[in-house]
């Protein structure tokens, strides 16, 4: 596996990766856009595919994810819109 997972049976292989990327929503960079992303989206994507596989709690996240409160509130944010 190579991509930017650090080797979890829940890891999106990358042919997966390009299967999902372009369903995200673009990042708002640039003069009246947000700031810098500071984790890599595949890495969310990740952390979420783990909480999903495993059944964890979300603080239960191992410490090599992106912090728990950044992917909890990309799930929420996701799941929201796809019920709209």
């Amino acid at each position: 596996m190579s991509g930017a997972g650090c080797g979890y049976p829940s890891d999106l292989a990358d042919e997966q990766w390009v299967l999902v990327e372009p369903l995200l929503p673009q990042a708002r960079v640039g003069p009246k856009g947000g700031r810098r992303e500071r984790h890599l989206r595949r890495r969310i994507v990740d952390a979420i595919f783990y909480v999903v596989r495993t059944g964890c709690s979300w603080r239960q996240l191992p410490r090599d994810f992106t912090p728990w409160p950044t992917v909890y509130w990309v799930g929420h944010v996701a799941a929201r819109r796809r019920h709209r």
